[in-house]
Protein backbone atom coordinates (compact mmCIF):
# COMPACT_ATOMS: atom_id res chain seq x y z
CA UNK A 1 0.00 0.00 0.00
CA UNK A 2 1.83 3.54 -1.06
CA UNK A 3 1.34 7.01 1.04
CA UNK A 4 -1.01 7.98 -0.61
CA UNK A 5 -3.45 4.77 -0.23
CA UNK A 6 -2.96 4.91 3.41
CA UNK A 7 -4.13 9.00 2.82
CA UNK A 8 -7.66 7.42 1.10
CA UNK A 9 -8.22 4.77 3.29
CA UNK A 10 -11.27 5.95 5.55
CA UNK A 11 -12.00 2.66 7.31
CA UNK A 12 -9.37 3.63 10.03
CA UNK A 13 -8.84 6.96 11.82
CA UNK A 14 -6.43 9.08 10.84
CA UNK A 15 -5.28 10.16 14.36
CA UNK A 16 -7.01 8.47 17.61
CA UNK A 17 -6.15 9.29 21.01
CA UNK A 18 -7.27 7.45 23.96
CA UNK A 19 -6.98 8.81 27.50
CA UNK A 20 -3.39 10.72 26.23
CA UNK A 21 -2.01 12.47 29.02
CA UNK A 22 2.00 13.42 29.48
CA UNK A 23 2.75 15.02 33.15
CA UNK A 24 6.02 17.49 33.91
CA UNK A 25 6.74 16.53 37.99
CA UNK A 26 3.68 17.18 39.58
CA UNK A 27 2.11 18.74 37.06
CA UNK A 28 -0.07 17.54 34.01
CA UNK A 29 0.58 19.38 31.13
CA UNK A 30 -2.02 17.06 29.12
CA UNK A 31 -4.79 14.79 30.70
CA UNK A 32 -7.16 12.59 29.19
CA UNK A 33 -7.07 13.91 25.62
CA UNK A 34 -9.53 11.76 23.28
CA UNK A 35 -9.13 12.47 19.78
CA UNK A 36 -10.35 10.33 16.28
CA UNK A 37 -9.67 12.66 13.13
CA UNK A 38 -11.16 10.70 10.02
CA UNK A 39 -8.33 10.61 6.61
CA UNK A 40 -9.10 14.11 4.77
CA UNK A 41 -10.25 16.22 7.70
CA UNK A 42 -8.72 19.03 9.50
CA UNK A 43 -8.51 19.24 13.33
CA UNK A 44 -7.78 22.35 15.29
CA UNK A 45 -6.14 22.49 18.57
CA UNK A 46 -7.12 25.62 20.51
CA UNK A 47 -5.74 27.22 23.46
CA UNK A 48 -3.99 29.57 25.67
CA UNK A 49 -0.10 29.45 26.24
CA UNK A 50 0.55 26.49 27.88
CA UNK A 51 -3.35 24.59 27.33
CA UNK A 52 -1.27 21.50 26.04
CA UNK A 53 -1.60 21.62 22.35
CA UNK A 54 2.51 21.55 21.67
CA UNK A 55 2.46 18.75 24.24
CA UNK A 56 0.04 16.58 22.81
CA UNK A 57 1.34 17.35 18.85
CA UNK A 58 4.84 16.14 20.39
CA UNK A 59 3.30 13.31 21.23
CA UNK A 60 1.52 12.46 18.10
CA UNK A 61 4.32 13.05 16.41
CA UNK A 62 6.57 10.42 18.23
CA UNK A 63 8.99 13.45 19.97
CA UNK A 64 7.54 13.09 23.37
CA UNK A 65 6.45 9.39 25.43
CA UNK A 66 2.93 10.08 26.78
CA UNK A 67 2.99 9.18 30.63
CA UNK A 68 -0.49 7.49 30.56
CA UNK A 69 -2.89 6.16 27.20
CA UNK A 70 -1.97 5.65 23.56
CA UNK A 71 -2.18 7.05 20.50
CA UNK A 72 -2.11 6.26 16.86
CA UNK A 73 -1.66 8.17 13.72
CA UNK A 74 -1.64 7.04 9.98
CA UNK A 75 -2.57 3.17 11.80
CA UNK A 76 0.70 2.97 13.87
CA UNK A 77 1.50 3.17 17.77
CA UNK A 78 3.16 6.60 18.57
CA UNK A 79 5.28 4.61 21.06
CA UNK A 80 5.57 1.07 19.34
CA UNK A 81 5.88 2.03 15.99
CA UNK A 82 7.48 5.59 15.88
CA UNK A 83 9.89 4.93 12.74
CA UNK A 84 6.92 3.76 10.76
CA UNK A 85 5.00 6.54 11.87
CA UNK A 86 7.52 9.34 10.85
CA UNK A 87 7.43 7.76 7.62
CA UNK A 88 3.83 8.94 7.61
CA UNK A 89 4.01 12.32 8.87
CA UNK A 90 4.81 15.75 7.90
CA UNK A 91 5.55 18.20 10.98
CA UNK A 92 6.28 21.74 11.11
CA UNK A 93 7.00 22.82 14.27
CA UNK A 94 6.71 26.56 16.04
CA UNK A 95 10.35 26.83 15.39
CA UNK A 96 12.17 26.64 11.78
CA UNK A 97 14.05 23.44 11.67
CA UNK A 98 15.45 24.55 8.18
CA UNK A 99 18.97 24.60 7.52
CA UNK A 100 20.63 27.92 7.19
CA UNK A 101 24.03 26.44 5.28
CA UNK A 102 21.77 25.36 2.26
CA UNK A 103 19.97 26.86 -0.57
CA UNK A 104 16.04 26.58 -0.48
CA UNK A 105 16.30 23.91 -3.06
CA UNK A 106 18.81 21.34 -0.96
CA UNK A 107 16.82 21.88 1.82
CA UNK A 108 13.62 20.34 0.03
CA UNK A 109 15.69 17.80 -2.02
CA UNK A 110 17.36 16.94 1.55
CA UNK A 111 13.74 16.25 3.02
CA UNK A 112 12.39 14.15 -0.08
CA UNK A 113 15.87 11.97 0.07
CA UNK A 114 15.07 11.53 3.38
CA UNK A 115 11.54 10.22 3.08
CA UNK A 116 13.58 8.13 0.28
CA UNK A 117 12.08 9.67 -2.78
CA UNK A 118 13.87 9.06 -5.80
CA UNK A 119 16.19 11.83 -6.82
CA UNK A 120 13.85 13.12 -9.86
CA UNK A 121 10.92 12.99 -7.84
CA UNK A 122 12.73 14.81 -4.99
CA UNK A 123 14.22 17.75 -7.38
CA UNK A 124 10.38 17.87 -8.89
CA UNK A 125 8.70 18.36 -6.02
CA UNK A 126 10.96 20.72 -4.49
CA UNK A 127 10.88 23.48 -8.16
CA UNK A 128 6.81 22.63 -7.58
CA UNK A 129 6.78 23.71 -3.70
CA UNK A 130 9.15 26.83 -4.23
CA UNK A 131 6.70 27.45 -6.60
CA UNK A 132 4.02 27.27 -4.98
CA UNK A 133 5.20 29.25 -1.76
CA UNK A 134 6.65 32.08 -3.72
CA UNK A 135 10.19 30.81 -3.46
CA UNK A 136 10.94 30.50 -6.73
CA UNK A 137 13.12 33.43 -7.39
CA UNK A 138 15.82 32.81 -4.20
CA UNK A 139 15.55 28.72 -4.20
CA UNK A 140 19.54 28.70 -5.04
CA UNK A 141 20.23 31.51 -2.08
CA UNK A 142 21.31 30.38 1.43
CA UNK A 143 18.59 29.99 3.83
CA UNK A 144 20.49 31.84 6.21
CA UNK A 145 20.36 35.08 4.40
CA UNK A 146 15.93 34.52 4.52
CA UNK A 147 13.92 36.75 6.61
CA UNK A 148 12.05 34.74 9.20
CA UNK A 149 8.43 34.98 6.88
CA UNK A 150 10.54 33.49 3.93
CA UNK A 151 12.23 30.83 6.49
CA UNK A 152 8.40 29.90 7.65
CA UNK A 153 7.07 29.02 4.19
CA UNK A 154 10.58 27.07 3.31
CA UNK A 155 9.69 25.14 6.26
CA UNK A 156 5.83 24.63 5.89
CA UNK A 157 6.97 23.10 2.04
CA UNK A 158 9.17 21.05 3.86
CA UNK A 159 6.59 19.61 5.58
CA UNK A 160 4.59 18.87 2.42
CA UNK A 161 7.37 18.13 0.32
CA UNK A 162 6.64 13.77 0.68
CA UNK A 163 2.73 14.72 0.44
CA UNK A 164 2.40 12.64 3.72
CA UNK A 165 -1.01 11.22 4.52
CA UNK A 166 -0.88 13.28 7.95
CA UNK A 167 0.74 16.58 8.43
CA UNK A 168 0.85 18.35 12.07
CA UNK A 169 1.35 21.73 11.56
CA UNK A 170 1.91 23.99 15.44
CA UNK A 171 1.10 27.76 14.52
CA UNK A 172 1.54 27.24 10.77
CA UNK A 173 1.21 30.63 9.92
CA UNK A 174 3.42 32.52 12.72
CA UNK A 175 5.01 35.41 11.30
CA UNK A 176 3.11 35.52 7.94
CA UNK A 177 2.22 38.57 6.32
CA UNK A 178 -1.48 37.99 5.52
CA UNK A 179 -0.98 37.74 2.27
CA UNK A 180 1.33 34.90 2.20
CA UNK A 181 -1.18 33.70 5.17
CA UNK A 182 -3.79 33.10 2.54
CA UNK A 183 -1.61 31.83 0.29
CA UNK A 184 -0.89 28.69 2.23
CA UNK A 185 -4.27 28.13 3.24
CA UNK A 186 -4.74 27.43 -0.29
CA UNK A 187 -2.26 24.73 -0.48
CA UNK A 188 -3.66 23.27 2.61
CA UNK A 189 -6.93 22.63 1.08
CA UNK A 190 -5.09 21.31 -1.76
CA UNK A 191 -3.70 18.22 0.42
CA UNK A 192 -7.23 17.90 2.37
CA UNK A 193 -9.07 17.67 -1.07
CA UNK A 194 -6.24 15.28 -1.69
CA UNK A 195 -7.11 13.05 0.68
CA UNK A 196 -4.29 14.37 3.72
CA UNK A 197 -5.52 15.03 7.19
CA UNK A 198 -4.01 18.05 9.16
CA UNK A 199 -4.09 18.68 12.75
CA UNK A 200 -3.19 21.95 13.43
CA UNK A 201 -2.60 24.84 16.46
CA UNK A 202 -2.64 28.48 15.99
CA UNK A 203 -3.31 31.77 17.99
CA UNK A 204 -5.47 32.84 15.15
CA UNK A 205 -8.93 31.55 15.64
CA UNK A 206 -10.43 33.04 12.01
CA UNK A 207 -7.75 30.31 10.77
CA UNK A 208 -8.93 27.76 12.99
CA UNK A 209 -13.01 28.92 11.74
CA UNK A 210 -11.82 28.69 7.99
CA UNK A 211 -9.84 25.79 7.90
CA UNK A 212 -10.80 23.25 10.98
CA UNK A 213 -13.43 20.54 10.30
CA UNK A 214 -13.59 19.78 13.88
CA UNK A 215 -12.31 22.09 16.80
CA UNK A 216 -10.55 20.83 20.21
CA UNK A 217 -10.52 23.46 22.61
CA UNK A 218 -7.45 22.77 25.77
CA UNK A 219 -7.35 25.05 28.45
CA UNK A 220 -4.90 23.67 31.48
CA UNK A 221 -4.02 20.61 29.63
CA UNK A 222 -8.09 19.34 29.60
CA UNK A 223 -10.46 19.48 26.67
CA UNK A 224 -12.41 22.48 27.34
CA UNK A 225 -15.51 21.59 24.58
CA UNK A 226 -15.11 20.26 20.87
CA UNK A 227 -17.31 20.07 17.78
CA UNK A 228 -17.55 22.39 14.55
CA UNK A 229 -16.65 25.79 14.71
CA UNK A 230 -20.39 26.81 14.00
CA UNK A 231 -21.77 24.21 16.54
CA UNK A 232 -19.28 26.24 19.24
CA UNK A 233 -20.22 29.58 18.43
CA UNK A 234 -23.85 28.66 18.63
CA UNK A 235 -23.22 27.10 21.86
CA UNK A 236 -22.05 30.35 23.41
CA UNK A 237 -25.41 32.34 22.40
CA UNK A 238 -25.87 35.26 19.66
CA UNK A 239 -24.38 38.38 18.85
CA UNK A 240 -21.62 40.79 20.65
CA UNK A 241 -21.48 44.16 21.41
CA UNK A 242 -17.53 45.47 21.24
CA UNK A 243 -16.95 48.54 22.83
CA UNK A 244 -13.28 49.99 22.60
CA UNK A 245 -12.23 52.51 25.22
CA UNK A 246 -9.25 54.83 25.89
CA UNK A 247 -7.77 53.28 28.99
CA UNK A 248 -7.69 49.90 30.80
CA UNK A 249 -9.39 51.68 33.65
CA UNK A 250 -12.24 52.59 31.62
CA UNK A 251 -13.14 48.75 31.01
CA UNK A 252 -14.39 48.09 34.32
CA UNK A 253 -16.41 50.78 34.58
CA UNK A 254 -17.85 49.80 30.88
CA UNK A 255 -18.43 46.47 31.77
CA UNK A 256 -20.20 47.72 35.06
CA UNK A 257 -22.36 50.07 33.11
CA UNK A 258 -23.08 47.19 30.68
CA UNK A 259 -24.33 44.44 32.81
CA UNK A 260 -27.88 45.19 32.32
CA UNK A 261 -27.63 44.49 28.44
CA UNK A 262 -25.57 41.21 28.84
CA UNK A 263 -26.84 37.42 28.17
CA UNK A 264 -23.52 35.88 29.90
CA UNK A 265 -20.44 37.33 31.51
CA UNK A 266 -19.05 40.24 29.95
CA UNK A 267 -14.83 39.98 28.96
CA UNK A 268 -13.11 42.82 29.37
CA UNK A 269 -9.25 43.19 27.53
CA UNK A 270 -6.46 45.52 28.26
CA UNK A 271 -4.31 45.58 25.00
CA UNK A 272 -6.20 47.16 23.11
CA UNK A 273 -8.79 48.87 26.22
CA UNK A 274 -11.94 47.24 25.00
CA UNK A 275 -15.02 45.17 26.75
CA UNK A 276 -16.78 42.31 24.70
CA UNK A 277 -20.70 41.84 25.92
CA UNK A 278 -22.53 39.21 24.78
CA UNK A 279 -26.00 41.00 24.16
CA UNK A 280 -29.47 40.27 25.19
CA UNK A 281 -31.61 39.91 21.62
CA UNK A 282 -33.63 42.91 22.58
CA UNK A 283 -30.84 45.02 23.12
CA UNK A 284 -30.30 48.22 21.13
CA UNK A 285 -27.09 49.94 20.36
CA UNK A 286 -28.17 53.38 20.93
CA UNK A 287 -29.14 51.96 24.48
CA UNK A 288 -25.62 50.70 24.96
CA UNK A 289 -24.49 54.35 24.05
CA UNK A 290 -26.04 55.81 26.14
CA UNK A 291 -25.81 53.85 29.04
CA UNK A 292 -21.44 54.45 28.36
CA UNK A 293 -22.02 58.34 28.40
CA UNK A 294 -23.92 58.25 31.83
CA UNK A 295 -21.25 56.05 33.43
CA UNK A 296 -18.68 58.63 32.01
CA UNK A 297 -16.94 55.98 30.00
CA UNK A 298 -14.85 57.80 26.94
CA UNK A 299 -15.98 55.10 24.18
CA UNK A 300 -13.94 55.09 20.87
CA UNK A 301 -15.87 52.44 19.03
CA UNK A 302 -19.10 50.85 19.36
CA UNK A 303 -19.92 47.65 17.19
CA UNK A 304 -22.45 44.90 17.14
CA UNK A 305 -21.51 41.24 15.63
CA UNK A 306 -21.83 37.77 15.26
CA UNK A 307 -20.20 35.25 18.12
CA UNK A 308 -16.68 34.14 16.49
CA UNK A 309 -14.31 31.73 18.15
CA UNK A 310 -12.39 34.49 19.72
CA UNK A 311 -15.66 34.84 21.85
CA UNK A 312 -16.07 30.75 21.74
CA UNK A 313 -12.54 30.72 23.64
CA UNK A 314 -12.52 33.24 25.99
CA UNK A 315 -16.02 32.06 27.42
CA UNK A 316 -14.42 28.59 27.89
CA UNK A 317 -11.08 29.23 29.22
CA UNK A 318 -11.56 32.90 31.44
CA UNK A 319 -13.55 30.75 34.35
CA UNK A 320 -10.34 28.83 34.78
CA UNK A 321 -8.10 31.49 34.39
CA UNK A 322 -10.05 33.35 36.89
CA UNK A 323 -9.72 30.99 39.05
CA UNK A 324 -6.63 30.03 38.63
CA UNK A 325 -4.88 34.03 38.07
CA UNK A 326 -1.49 33.31 38.81
CA UNK A 327 -0.91 29.92 37.54
CA UNK A 328 2.01 29.09 35.47
CA UNK A 329 2.70 26.04 33.15
CA UNK A 330 5.58 23.63 34.42
CA UNK A 331 6.48 22.51 31.37
CA UNK A 332 6.12 22.83 27.56
CA UNK A 333 2.90 23.91 26.48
Amino acid sequence: MTYDDEVRDTNKPAVRAEGLGKRFGATWALRGLELDVPAGRVLGLLGHNGAGKTTAIRILTTLTRPTEGRAQVAGFDVVADAPRVRERIGVASQAATVDGLLTARANLEMVARLYHLAPEVARRRAGELLDRFGLAEVADRLVKTFSGGMRRRLDLAASLVASPPVVFLDEPTTGLDPRARAELWDVLRERVRAGATMVLTTQYLEEADRLADEIVVLDHGAVAARGTPAALKRAIGGDRVVVTVSSAADVAIARAALERFADGAIAGEVEPPRVIVPTRPEARLVEVVRALDAAGVDAHDVARREATLDDVFLVLTAPRRAAHPGAQPAGPS
